[in-house]
């Protein structure tokens, strides 16, 4: 008779085990059914949402050698400006919502220095062009001579303390 309380309490301990493994599949939790996953969500349809994850979709695929360079680049200027029209078009909406008024920003109190040739760069604290390496300043700006440190005349191919050649 001890073989079949065995046999008995090992079938009733696999049951337990099955059902103990299974409750969590077959009857969910209270905490996990408002749990939100994000597949009952609606997508956003809108034209700047889709131009958005169209890219970066296409960033993905780029990464995984799906989609070859010609193709890569053609997608991307087509979805960087349909993009760039839905920003548009959401920003005249605001512009109209809140009126077509202007507002005037006040001037930088940084003073951004300009390449004779190409105008004000970009770099911040930059002392030379970085298209053409002349000094920044203007077209008064003289320099400095990089073997001796005697300053230089504006357009001076020449050191006048020590000769050496000045650069562009």
């Amino acid at each position: 008779m001890s073989s079949a309380i065995e046999f008995a309490l090992a079938v009733l301990l696999a049951a337990g085990a099955v059902w103990f493994t299974l409750q969590p599949i077959l009857r969910p939790s209270p905490a996990d059914a408002g749990r939100d996953d994000g597949d009952d969500e609606e997508e956003d349809v809108s034209p700047r949402a889709v131009a958005l994850r169209a890219l970066k979709e296409i960033e993905f695929d780029r990464a995984t050698g799906k989609l070859s360079d010609a193709d890569y680049d053609a997608l991307k200027r087509k979805y960087t400006g349909l993009a760039l029209e839905a920003l548009r078009d959401a920003g005249s909406g605001m512009r109209e919502a809140t009126g077509s008024r202007q507002v005037a920003h006040p001037a930088s109190p940084i003073p951004h220095l300009a390449c004779p040739t190409h105008g004000p760069r970009p770099e911040p604290e930059a002392e030379f062009c970085s298209e053409c390496g002349r000094r920044l300043g203007g077209e008064n700006a003289s320099g400095y001579c990089t073997r001796c440190g005697n300053d230089l005349a504006v357009d001076a191919r020449y050191c006048n303390a020590c000769g050496a050649r000045v650069a562009a």
